[in-house]
């Protein structure tokens, strides 16, 4: 059995509670505004998966979303911020959070891609980075994905399974497609992240998965 990690590295109670607190004031708010489908976005299955790496004190679930989140939240609090700055977006995909069809209040509640990015890397700090995120994460993306094109239509374009955010094509038929999003997620995402990681966080050490 696996020891118990040390209490340098354990989770505060505060912040495992605050994740569970979170979850059932955010999947309500959003499931009742925006629908069940909306939480095959990549980014909504990270706040869950988070969540729970912080409730369980799990490295590999935390390093995984931050493989999977760091690149795409910062990406997002840019484009929300040139908007707001400048009216323009710069890709795209942060529309939603200036439309005043919706509440203000479950607008705002999406302002979780501006935390996410400094509550994993402070997360990672302590309990380490596990180096099998980046596979963990892969693994995940490709049901989300192929889901996310059953449940999607052209105009919510969950994960972008139908056009991508830059050139605004589809590339090839629905397979290609989604492989090209899947392939792009894995290397040109995914993939640089954990080589950062890798590079800035120690590995984590056996038993983080433990509360």
């Amino acid at each position: 059995m696996a020891s118990l990690p040390s209490q340098s590295s354990r989770l505060p109670t505060q912040i495992r509670w605050g994740a569970l607190c979170w979850l059932l004031i955010w999947i309500p708010a959003y499931w009742h505004t925006w629908g069940v489908a909306n939480f095959l976005h990549l980014c909504d299955v990270a706040v869950v998966l988070t969540c729970v790496g912080l409730w369980s004190n799990s490295a590999l679930l935390l390093s995984s979303q931050a493989v999977s989140s760091l690149l795409i939240d910062t990406t997002w609090a840019v484009d929300a911020a040139a908007r707001f700055l400048s009216g323009r977006h710069l890709i795209g995909g942060t529309e939603y959070l200036f439309d005043t069809n919706f509440p203000l209040w479950v607008r705002m509640l999406s302002l979780f891609h501006v935390v996410m990015p400094f509550l994993l890397l402070w997360a990672l700090n302590r309990v380490g980075y596990d180096r099998g995120g980046w596979i963990l994460q892969c693994a995940i993306a490709i049901p989300v994905v192929v889901l996310s094109r059953l449940a999607a239509t052209p105009k919510t374009n969950i994960n972008f399974v139908y056009t991508d955010p830059f050139f605004h094509r589809a590339w090839g038929p629905a397979p290609m497609h989604i492989l090209a999003v899947l392939m792009f997620l894995a290397f040109v995402v995914y993939l640089p992240t954990h080589l950062l990681l890798c590079r800035f966080f120690p590995p984590a050490r056996d038993g983080e998965t433990l509360t």
